[in-house]
């Protein structure tokens, strides 16, 4: 019974802090209503038994993709990209036509995923192949970090190339933090 009070409780405060990712008027109060998202479906995976996707959605969301938003946040003058955002008629249609297209996807992946679903309960149980999710993890694990251990490395590198250039150019003439 408390498992399911407080997966709901966790399932409330992602949703909240989702609504507020798109509610909030400032851009880093949505950039950390965000990241709470995040952390809130790890710990909803947590719940559930999923931990290394737990691991992983705080590792590599709430980590690295969070710190690369907030550095291209800091590379906007936020003051100007209001106005961008703001004017124009075709830009108003545009906008429409895409919240149209994301709709029309989110009805298509809905509908594909229902007819899976019952795709998989016709279909044979996965046990009966004889594998388990401890060898699944086992063979990515492997996989990734013995087979593929250059491209870690070089993603890291670029990754903090990129942490490096951008608070060289926020800091440049122009930039949201110039120095005067």
């Amino acid at each position: 019974m408390t498992d399911a009070i407080l997966f709901w409780f966790l399932a409330l405060v992602t949703i909240g802090a989702g609504l507020s990712v798109v509610l909030m008027s400032n851009p880093i109060y949505s950039a950390l209503c965000l990241a709470m998202t995040m952390v809130g479906v790890s710990a909803l995976f947590v719940t559930m038994g999923a931990y290394f996707l737990a691991g992983v959605q705080l590792i590599v969301y709430a980590g690295a993709v969070m710190v690369l938003f907030v550095m291209v946040l800091m590379l906007f003058d936020l003051k100007h990209e209001i106005q961008a955002f703001t004017r124009g008629k075709i830009t108003g249609a545009v906008k429409i036509g895409t919240v149209g297209i994301l709709a029309g996807l989110i009805v298509g992946a809905i509908t594909l995923s229902s007819k899976v679903m019952e795709l998989a309960k016709s279909a044979p149980a996965a046990a009966a192949t004889g594998k388990t999710y401890g060898d699944n993890t086992m063979s990515l694990a492997q996989n990734l970090f013995l087979q593929n251990v250059f491209g870690f490395e070089a993603l890291g590198v670029v990754l903090l190339v990129i942490a490096v250039g951008t608070v060289a150019l926020s800091r440049s003439r122009g930039g949201t933090h110039a120095r005067d």
